[in-house]
């Protein structure tokens, strides 16, 4: 399958209910199922390499988490949160009529991962985190508070692009015909120009965390990866500023002492861009 069908569900939050885009690449009877969850400001689309490779032997879907993609937006910008994400995804696997899934999660995509991966007869069967863990550096949360939600506008995807590029370095080493593919889903159009694809209310919701409240998240989420048993798999990029080292070697002694590897030329987060890496996914996945 070279192109992903796209698909929606209705799922339900605190402000009502709410449409949920997804896509979904390979055969639809294959038991094998594959989820990857993209980071805070992303979409769906973002796996397509990873998903094109991997679909030969899964059945991967990738969300557009609500509020971004093609996924509604929230009428209270309170709820987007961790709890609603999965939330959306439980009704997501139960729309595919599964006992299990694989899990990939970049970034917010991994935290929802952690929180259903603790949770009591989780379908989740193997995690894969890719540079995100129960301890997030603030100064990574205040870059990346500094660019969300502004209301830009651009007149062409080229130009909309060399924008993310400034704001994405961590993502490593991509040349221009795939920085293009991977930049043209992050846009929606508005009259003759071009948008980003997220509810710009996101960032209220990242503003509103206090140190006291992430002081709390954070050891719930210690609690809730100490609690995991299955085998997980951890990604960082090697000059990330978001999953310190000493976090990732804790996550390999911790919980369900995790598989580090590192990528060389990325930061947060790498975004599966060559083969190596997701040869390192594939390989993880297979194991008995």
């Amino acid at each position: 399958m070279s192109e992903p069908l796209l698909n929606t569900l209705r799922c339900i939050s605190a402000t009502g209910l709410h449409r949920m885009a997804y896509w979904e690449w390979g055969a639809r009877d294959n038991p094998r199922v594959l989820v990857c969850v993209h980071g805070l400001a992303r979409q769906g689309r973002d796996f397509d390499r990873l998903a094109r490779h991997l679909s030969r032997d899964y059945r991967v879907i990738c969300p557009d988490v609500v509020g971004r993609g093609r996924s509604d937006w929230l009428k209270n910008p309170a709820a987007y949160q961790v709890p609603t994400y999965v939330a959306d995804m439980v009704t997501l696997i139960a729309r595919l009529d599964v006992e299990q899934v694989d899990w990939v999660g970049t970034s917010m995509g991994g935290l929802v991962g952690l929180a259903l991966a603790s949770l009591p007869d989780t379908p989740i069967r193997r995690l894969v985190l890719n540079d995100v863990g129960p301890s997030i550096e603030p100064a990574a949360l205040q870059r990346i508070g500094s660019y969300l939600g502004q209301p830009l506008r651009f007149q062409t995807v080229e130009e909309g692009a060399a924008y993310l590029r400034t704001i994405s370095a961590g993502f490593g080493p991509i040349n221009d015909e795939d920085w293009l593919a991977l930049s043209r889903p992050m846009f929606r159009p508005e009259g003759d120009q071009l948008k980003l694809h997220y509810d710009p209310a996101i960032a209220q919701a990242v503003a509103a965390v206090t140190p006291e409240i992430a002081k709390m998240a954070e050891q719930m989420l210690w609690a809730g990866y100490d609690s995991l048993r299955m085998p997980t798999l951890l990604l960082r990029g090697a000059d990330s500023d978001l999953l310190s080292r000493a976090t990732a070697e804790a996550m390999t002694r911790r919980g369900p002492r995790a598989e580090l590897v590192e990528i060389a030329g990325a930061g947060h987060a790498p975004m599966f861009s060559d083969e190596a890496q997701i040869a390192v996914v594939e390989e993880f996945l297979k194991r008995a």
